[in-house]
């Protein structure tokens, strides 16, 4: 059985259509996150599961129970808010037993309740510390801890780690992981943070104006998204328009060809007809120019000019002009350059069949 099921879940704010006929399955245990642009559905989409929004349209199933029309504390749901929404007037003791003492548990039972969350999240020693005392990743905890603490069937997260700085972001991501895993508890969290989606979730639902675009694991959305605005919003995205030459292989048409010299895209994922061909820009090979004509001319492969080259630590970003006047990004690894590329330096650039991700000629998504 599910953990959640969406069905046909809609919503408008007046003329506004917020979310579109939704359908959605979340399993048991998964963690599950739901990801896309400002204004995309995705916390109205939460909002309505948490019981915070009643849906235009459409069922919300919890646990094989149709919760769509029971107010939130009925809902068997824990919930961490962006803010975390501790109570300045309540130490860290009293803010993770706030609702075991809501739903009347006795005192034995809370002590030892909260004393076991207070472990999980390493906090036992600063129980009885005010909100205001705490650091920021201090207090996300205690709001994660004050969540489970009530046993729910479901976690909902929106934008758990979004008022933390970049370096102990990274850190409450493994942080969050451990959490969640010793628990076992399904989670769907809502977050902008591409990074922080790819490295935590068991799926992603990708929304884009309003409805579910596609829901994968991560290395499926990655690697075969299934139309372009996938493809443009994971990740960083070169795009390729291609049409079938009638011999298996596809040219690159428009500017990114050289000049009388079609470019032969031998993907091994296209039938034919007219593609649009995505490109990661961490699976392209730079290269000093080939003095061997047959391998500059080879099929995946490409001359061009750096226009600009940056450097990041771990890797280089390039972006290469090639002769038809389009460009290609760049992303490699900082041990593959003895120097950063210079503006103007002629390169090659390469990359296998493989890494062609392809997607409908007139593929847009949202």
């Amino acid at each position: 059985m599910s953990a959640i099921d969406i069905h046909g879940v809609a919503h408008r704010f007046g003329d506004l259509q917020a979310l579109a006929g939704v359908d959605l399955s979340i399993a048991q245990g998964e963690f599950f996150s739901l990801l896309g642009p400002s204004g995309c559905g995705k916390t109205t989409l939460l909002n309505i599961i948490a019981g915070f929004l009643a849906p235009s349209a459409g069922t919300v199933v919890v646990g094989g129970r149709d919760v769509t029309s029971l107010p939130p504390h009925r809902r068997d749901i824990g919930m961490v808010f962006q803010s975390y929404a501790l109570f300045p007037h309540l130490n860290v003791f009293d803010n993770v037993a706030y609702g075991l003492r809501v739903r009347k548990a006795k005192g034995d039972d809370v002590r030892a309740r909260v004393a076991e969350m207070l472990e999980l999240v390493r906090l036992s020693e600063l129980a009885q510390r005010m909100p205001h005392q705490l650091s920021g990743g201090q207090q996300q905890r205690v709001a994660i801890a004050r969540a489970l603490a009530i046993r729910p069937q479901v976690l909902l997260l929106d934008e758990p780690l979004s008022n933390l700085d970049a370096k102990l972001r990274k850190e409450m991501q493994t942080e969050l992981r451990r959490l969640l895993g010793n628990v076992g508890v399904t989670t769907v969290m809502v977050t902008h943070d591409q990074e922080e989606a790819l490295g935590l979730s068991d799926r992603i639902g990708i929304l884009g104006a309003g409805r579910l675009q596609q829901v994968g694991t991560p290395l499926e959305l990655y690697r075969r998204p299934v139309n372009r605005f996938v493809g443009e919003f994971v990740g960083h995205a070169n795009l390729i328009q291609a049409r079938a030459n009638g011999v298996g292989t596809f040219e690159a048409t428009a500017h990114f060809s050289r000049p009388g010299v079609p470019l032969q895209l031998a993907s091994s994922h296209a039938a034919g007809g007219d593609a649009l061909f995505l490109l990661r820009p961490e699976r392209i090979r730079l290269s000093a120019p080939s003095n061997d004509a047959q391998q500059a001319d080879a099929a995946n492969s490409v001359a061009g000019v750096v226009r600009d080259a940056s450097y990041t630590g771990a890797e280089l970003h390039v972006t290469v002009t090639l002769p038809g006047g389009g460009e290609l990004v760049v992303e490699a690894p900082e041990a593959d350059f003895a120097a950063v590329p210079q503006a103007g330096a002629p390169v090659q650039l390469a990359w296998n069949a493989d890494d062609l991700a392809v997607l409908p000629a007139e593929s847009k998504g949202a």
